[in-house]
C-alpha cells in the first residue's frame, strides 16, 4: 500500500494513453519518487540519447507518502535526462500538484516521443486526454497557463505543472512549475518538456489514498508530528525561509559572490533576510508580506513578497506584477544578488517572480547572468549583444532586463538561455562557468565548504546543494578529512528521503527513524532506518550507473579552476582551493567504484542490482 499499483503511460508521438500495473519489485528495491523513477528511466531509454529528442523519457513520479496524512507530503520529482546537462535529471517539487496525481490514481507518469504539435495532457481521475495546446495556452506564461485552464475545464481547484515560453523555447535551464512558484526547477527538464510540444499536464482527483497499516501510520505520523511542530527547525523555517542561510555563509566567507569571484558580499545587509522584513520608507510596507505552504506541510516555509509599487523593475508593466507573488528564497535570493553583485532587493525579486512566470531555474539564470558579466567586463560580450545596455556586476537594471529577455527566449536572452556553460564556450572563456557537469553552483563556495566541493563534484545531476547535507561538519571545519565519508552518507540519505514523498526540512527535528516508521505504516514489508539507507545507497549507484551508460566520466567529478586554483579572498577559507584531489580517491573508495567512478560488480551484486 501507499501506491495504487498504477502507472499511467503517455506516447505523445502516437498520441496513445495507456494504464500499466506498478513494478513492486521495483519500488521495494528503490521505493518511490527519485529511486522508483530513475529505475524506470533506465529501463525506458537509452542513456545516450539526446535530451531533446523524442528518446528521452520524462516521468512525473510520487512517493508512496505523497498526498497521505504525514507532514510535507506534497512532494513529486520530475526524472529524465537533464537538456542543461546530459546527465541524469531528478527535480523535486512541492505545492499540490504531487498530491493531487495521487488523488487521482496515478503514482508515476511516463511521457515518451513527441507531439506533432502544441498539447497538454488533462487527466481527472481515470478519463485521460491529449489535448491541443495551440491558440490555447502554447506562447503562454505558466501563471497565464494556469488560469486558462481552470477557466476552459470550470474547476478552480484543478492543479497544473506546466512549462512557461521559456520552456516553449528550449532555454536550458528552464523548469516545469505548478501551483505559480513552487518548481521542478534544477537540470533543464522545463526544456524536456518543451522539446516533446508538452504543454501542461492538468489533474483533478478524489480517489484517496491507502496505506498498509493505518493505525501503524497514523501513529507514526502522530509522533514524528509532535516532534516536528514548534521545534527550532519550523519556527527557523516558518520565520524566516531558507533566507537566514545568507547571512551564515557571508559572515563564514562561503556565499558566492560576482561570479565566485569572491566569497562575501559588502552589501549584504541589504539583500539578506533583515531586509525583506524591513519597512520600506517609501511605502510603509516591506518587501515580505507573509509565509505559505505546501500540501500537508506544518513548516510553511514558502515566501509571499510584493515588490515597491515605483519600482521601476514593474514601472509601466502588467498590474500581475503589482501583486503578491511568490518571494526570494536562499537560493534564488544568493543567485539574483550577491553572485551578480546586485544590491537591490526589489530587482531580485522581480527577476525571481519571472523566473517563476517563465519557468526559468533562478539559480541557473543568476549564474549565467554573472558568467555574462564578466565577459561583458573583460570586453568579450559588448554593448553591441546586450541592446546599449551595462552588463556589468551589480547593474540592477541589466539583471531586470535580463530575466525579460529570456523569459520570452528574446534577443540577448537567446544566449543567457544556453547556460553558463555554453555561452562561455560560445565566447571563447569556458573556464568563467561555475558550473559541475554543465549545472550551476548553488550558493556555497568550495574553499571554505570542502565537504560541499565533493558533494557538488560528484552529484549525479551536476553541482547541487540538497543531494547531500556537510554543512555541519562544513561549518565548523574548513579541511578535506574526513568529508568523503561524510558526504556519502549523507547522499544516500538524501537520495531515499527523496523517495519517500516527503520533504527533506524536516530532516532538521527528524532521523532516518521517524520517515521510516511512516514508511513502515504506509508500505507492504519491513521499513526501518537501516534498510532506508542501503535503499539510498542503491539508487545513488543507480544514477551513476545511467550517467557511465550516458557518457559521462570521473573527469566530469570536478570543478572550475577558479574553485580548484584561485585562492579564496577572505573569509574562513581564505588562502585556501577546493582540495578534491584529496577527497575523490577517498570518495570512490568507500562507495566501491573503480579509480575511474564505475560502480564495481562487487558493489552492484551486495545491493542487488542488475
Amino acid at each position: 500500500m501507499g501506491w495504487h499499483g498504477r502507472v499511467l503511460n503517455v506516447n505523445l508521438t502516437t498520441r496513445q494513453c495507456g494504464e500499466e500495473a506498478l513494478n513492486q519489485q521495483w519500488a521495494g528495491d528503490y521505493l518511490g519518487q527519485r529511486g522508483l523513477g530513475s529505475k524506470y528511466l533506465l529501463e525506458r531509454m537509452d542513456p545516450k540519447a539526446d535530451a531533446l529528442s523524442p528518446e528521452n523519457v520524462l516521468i512525473f513520479a510520487t512517493g508512496p507518502l505523497t498526498g497521505t496524512a504525514a507532514s510535507t507530503s506534497g512532494r513529486y520529482s520530475v526524472i529524465t535526462k537533464g537538456a542543461l546537462t546530459d546527465a541524469i535529471a531528478c527535480s523535486n517539487s512541492g505545492g499540490f500538484f504531487g498530491a493531487e496525481l495521487k488523488f487521482a490514481g496515478w503514482d508515476l507518469i511516463i511521457v515518451e516521443g513527441r507531439a506533432d504539435h502544441p498539447v497538454y495532457l488533462n487527466i481527472q481521475n481515470d478519463k485521460v486526454e491529449i489535448l491541443d495546446a495551440r491558440d490555447f495556452i502554447w506562447g503562454r506564461s505558466v501563471w497565464q497557463t494556469e488560469d486558462h485552464l481552470r477557466a476552459r475545464h470550470q474547476d478552480p481547484l484543478l492543479r497544473i505543472a506546466s512549462i512557461g515560453v521559456a520552456g516553449e523555447k528550449l532555454a536550458r535551464y528552464a523548469c516545469i512549475v505548478n501551483d505559480r512558484d513552487r518548481a521542478a526547477g534544477r537540470s533543464g527538464v522545463g526544456a524536456v518538456m518543451g522539446s516533446k510540444n508538452l504543454k501542461a499536464i492538468a489533474v483533478r482527483g478524489t480517489k484517496g489514498i491507502n496505506v498498509d497499516d493505518s493505525q501503524k501510520f497514523l501513529k507514526a505520523v502522530a509522533e514524528t508530528r509532535a516532534k516536528l511542530d514548534h521545534s527550532p527547525t519550523q519556527k527557523r523555517l516558518s520565520r524566516n525561509g531558507t533566507m537566514a542561510m545568507m547571512d551564515v555563509t557571508n559572515a563564514y566567507g562561503s556565499l558566492p559572490t560576482r561570479n565566485n569571484k569572491d566569497v562575501q558580499f559588502e552589501d549584504i545587509a541589504m539583500v539578506n533576510v533583515k531586509a525583506m522584513h524591513t519597512v520600506r520608507k517609501s511605502d510603509g510596507k516591506a518587501n515580505l508580506i507573509a509565509n505559505k505552504a505546501c500540501f500537508g506541510c506544518t513548516i510553511a516555509c514558502g515566501r509571499v513578497s510584493k515588490i515597491k509599487a515605483d519600482h521601476f523593475s514593474i514601472d509601466g508593466k502588467k498590474d500581475d506584477y503589482k501583486k503578491a507573488i511568490g518571494g526570494l528564497e536562499y537560493e534564488s535570493g544568493f543567485a539574483l544578488a550577491p553572485l551578480v553583485g546586485v544590491n537591490d532587493i526589489e530587482a531580485a525579486t522581480y527577476a525571481n517572480m519571472i523566473c517563476n512566470e517563465q519557468g526559468l531555474d533562478p539559480i541557473s539564470f543568476g549564474g549565467t547572468v554573472a558568467a555574462a558579466m564578466e565577459l561583458y567586463e573583460m570586453g568579450v560580450i559588448t554593448k553591441q549583444q546586450t541592446g546599449g545596455i551595462d552588463f556589468s556586476f551589480g547593474n540592477a537594471k541589466a539583471l531586470v532586463a535580463a530575466a525579460d529577455w529570456v523569459g520570452l527566449g528574446e534577443g540577448f536572452g537567446v544566449d543567457l538561455g544556453l547556460g553558463s556553460k555554453r555561452l562561455c564556450e560560445k565566447y571563447g572563456h569556458p573556464e568563467l562557468a561555475m558550473v559541475v557537469k554543465g549545472q550551476e553552483f548553488p550558493g556555497y563556495d568550495g574553499r571554505a565548504m570542502q565537504g560541499m566541493a565533493l558533494a557538488f563534484a560528484t552529484s549525479p545531476r551536476g553541482a547541487c546543494h540538497m543531494k547531500a547535507s556537510p554543512y555541519t561538519d562544513d561549518f565548523t571545519h574548513v579541511r578535506p578529512d574526513g568529508k568523503a565519508e561524510i558526504v556519502m552518507t549523507t547522499q544516500n540519505k538524501a537520495a531515499v528521503v527523496d523517495a519517500t514523498g516527503l520533504c527533506a526540512f524536516p530532516g532538521g527535528s527528524w532521523d532516518l527513524a521517524d520517515y521510516a516508521k511512516q514508511v513502515d505504516g504506509a508500505c507492504a514489508g519491513d521499513w526501518d532506518a537501516e534498510r532506508l539507507m542501503e535503499t539510498g545507497e542503491r539508487i545513488f549507484n543507480l544514477e551513476r550507473v545511467f550517467n557511465v551508460r550516458a557518457g559521462l566520466t570521473a573527469k566530469d567529478d570536478t570543478l572550475p579552476d577558479r574553485i580548484l586554483k584561485e585562492a579564496a579572498k577572505s573569509g574562513a577559507g581564505k588562502g585556501r582551493v577546493a582540495e578534491l584531489d584529496k577527497m575523490l580517491p577517498e570518495y570512490y573508495q568507500l562507495r566501491g567504484w573503480s579509480e575511474g567512478g564505475v560502480p564495481e560488480q562487487s558493489t552492484l551484486d551486495r545491493l542487488g542490482m542488475d
